[in-house]
């Protein structure tokens, strides 16, 4: 998800860095970012089946992302 981008600045980085296998959404206005506790990018944030919410701020690479996940789908 971007924020406080412009739409043609976001396209530019999807085609740049081919990370186009998922949706993009603009929130323009922030009011996601800021339901989720997210004040910078990169973040991300787990919802568990349970409705809990966790945010991440900051990069985790492909071994902490993943942790993460099975953590996720293992309860």
């Amino acid at each position: 998800m971007a924020s406080r981008s412009d739409s043609d600045a976001i396209r530019s980085f999807v085609d740049d860095y081919w990370v186009s296998g998922f949706e993009h959404i603009i929130d323009e206005g922030g009011v996601v970012w800021s339901k989720y506790g997210v004040v910078s990018q990169p973040s991300f944030t787990f919802i568990n089946d349970d409705g809990t919410i966790e945010t991440r701020v900051g990069s985790m690479g492909p071994e902490r992302l993943t942790e993460a996940v099975q953590q996720l789908t293992s309860t």
